[in-house]
This record gives structure tokens, C-alpha cells and sequence, in this order.
């Protein structure tokens, strides 16, 4: 088994005890998923055997986004070689990677006729190129098959992998390059410990060093027990990295045997970390209970490409 396989996974013995699961506020329920916009994307995912990270990471949002076809692809498979003690993706040994898996997803983005999509994966520690090269593949594919489709990508931090791994998806050109904090650095070794943050950081770094043209994004949740300054200092190291789109939603603790929530933070704190991080010089920021990465990232895509047009005719005035 490759090194870079979950201990949790490899000694099944470091899974935290279980934690009753709290009672949701008022401001973070949705309603359950029953429209038949919602039933018709399923139907279209399961017949091309597609995961989603809206059903394998049980995202609030999903009658929402799936009523409105709206599909965040998970590729790589639907089996994680970490066990990030907030994530509901399943932890072991993945399967084969599926060489039709690019042509399914161009093909569900032309049925679903998406402006835009996003593409994310679970870690593929046991690969040598942690998958990347699936990523261009799925780019191609959907150049190919849905040139009219904007393409934002949701990578793992390829860890351990070559710099060549992230060089080529983004030479293949997606639109949006995302990856996500998700956590302010005193909390990764409980909340993630399989990533290093400054590894993070210099990944988005990178890819905007690389490529400025491309919007680079990256989210945090909040309710682990972080502190506001902890927060503002992760926005800090962001914007250093030229991230130019935040995102922050809400910890929800999936099942009782993950992380529990130390707070549930109230819309009227999430305003204020939204105006924070305006000043800070974001781009585009999305905070709030249900934000999550993919949450309306077709509207934000076109609020960035309006947000810097304004930018450039500005210093171009």
C-alpha cells in the first residue's frame, strides 16, 4: 500500500470516539430534496455511473442545486485514501480509475446543457500523479464535448506528488483553479491531518504564479473551535497567495463519529467576516451558514469576470 495511505485507514485504530450530532439552528435547515428537476439529475449521474461530492459529502444544498441541475462531478472515484475527521467521503483503498470517467462527465455537462461545472475528487495518495492527469483528461473531454461550459476544478493538494502534477492541469486551461484551506493551521492535525497547510498555500500560490489569468479560490468552514483572529490571519495568508474568491460556510459533523461542531456561527458573523475579507481585497467573497465551494459557483464565476473587468477599467481610466 502506497505510504501516503491514511493511518486511520492502514491501523483502524485512531477514529475518533463518537460525538452525538447537535440540534441545527433554525438559519441552517433546508428542505429535504423531492423535485423532480432533482430526480432527473440523479437518474442522469447514475447512468453514467458518476460520483458527486453533493452526495458523497452530504452537502445541504443538494435539492437546491440538483432542482436547478446543477452537479458538482466528483472523479477519481467515489473512495478517499485520507480520513479528514470533517469529511463524509469514504476512507480505503479506491478501485481502478475509470479511463471512460472523462467522457461521462463531458457527456452529462451536454445533457444538463451547464454554463458551467465543477469538478472535484477524492485524494488519490496511491497514484503517482495523485490523479492529475484524470483532471486534464476530464478538461479535454469537456473543451471537446461542451465547449460553451466554463470549467471550475476542486483539486486535493497533491501532497507529496510533483509539481509537474498541478503544471499540467494548468496548462489544460480550466477557468477556475480551486483548493481549499479549509481550517486555520492549529487545527490540521486533528481536522486534516493527512494536508499541511503551507503546502495548501503554496499550491494556490503557484497556480497564480503559473497562470494569473485563471480565478484561483479556496474555502474555509468555521464552528471547529477556530478563532476570529485565527480566521483573519487565513485570509491574510490567501490574499498573499493571490486567491482572489473566498469562500466560508458552516462545519456541519456528518455522522457522530466525526468531528462535532464547537459553534454554530450566526449570520450576523458571517457578515462580518464577509466585510473583513472585502477589505482585505478579495475578488468575490461568499459567506454564510450554507456557503459551500460549489454553492452557486456559476453566478460567482460571472460576478469574478465582472469584478475584474471593473478592476481593469479602473486602472485603465
Amino acid at each position: 500500500m502506497a505510504s501516503g495511505l491514511s493511518s486511520r485507514y492502514l491501523a483502524g485504530m485512531n477514529a475518533p470516539t463518537a460525538v452525538p450530532k447537535q440540534r441545527k439552528p433554525d438559519w441552517i435547515r433546508v428542505k429535504a430534496p423531492v423535485s423532480e428537476g432533482y430526480h432527473n439529475t440523479r437518474k442522469l449521474m447514475r447512468s453514467l455511473n458518476l460520483a458527486t461530492v453533493c452526495e458523497e459529502a452530504a452537502c445541504p444544498n443538494i435539492g437546491e442545486c440538483w432542482t436547478k441541475k446543477h452537479a458538482t462531478v466528483m472523479i477519481l472515484g467515489d473512495t478517499c485514501t485520507r480520513a479528514c475527521a470533517f469529511c463524509n467521503v469514504k476512507t480505503g483503498m479506491p478501485r481502478a480509475v475509470d479511463p471512460l470517467e472523462p467522457e461521462h462527465v463531458a457527456t452529462a455537462a451536454a445533457e444538463l446543457g451547464l454554463e458551467h461545472i465543477v469538478i472535484t475528487s477524492v485524494d488519490r495518495d496511491d497514484l503517482p500523479d495523485g490523479g492529475a492527469k484524470q483532471f486534464v483528461k476530464v478538461i479535454e473531454a469537456l473543451r471537446k464535448r461542451a465547449p460553451n461550459t466554463t470549467i471550475e476544478i476542486l483539486t486535493p493538494d497533491f501532497r507529496n506528488k510533483s509539481e509537474a502534477a498541478v503544471e499540467e492541469i494548468v496548462a489544460a486551461g480550466p477557468d477556475v483553479y480551486n483548493h481549499n484551506l479549509e481550517t486555520v493551521p492549529r487545527l490540521y492535525p486533528t481536522i486534516r491531518p493527512g494536508a499541511r497547510y503551507y503546502a495548501s498555500l503554496r499550491l494556490l500560490e503557484s497556480v497564480k504564479r503559473k497562470a494569473p489569468h485563471i480565478f484561483t479560490k479556496s474555502g474555509v468552514m468555521v464552528g471547529l473551535g477556530e478563532q476570529r483572529l485565527e480566521v483573519h490571519q487565513v485570509m491574510d495568508d490567501m490574499r498573499s497567495a493571490g486567491v482572489d474568491f473566498l469562500t466560508m460556510g458552516q462545519y456541519l459533523q456528518p455522522t457522530p463519529r466525526h468531528a462535532k461542531v464547537e459553534e454554530f456561527v450566526t449570520p450576523k458573523a458571517f457578515d462580518a467576516y464577509a466585510a473583513i475579507a472585502r477589505a482585505k481585497g478579495f475578488l468575490l467573497v461568499a459567506a454564510s451558514p450554507l456557503t459551500r465551494s460549489s454553492y452557486h459557483a456559476g453566478d460567482d464565476f460571472k460576478k469574478m469576470q465582472a469584478a475584474r473587468n471593473a478592476q481593469l477599467e479602473r486602472s485603465n481610466g
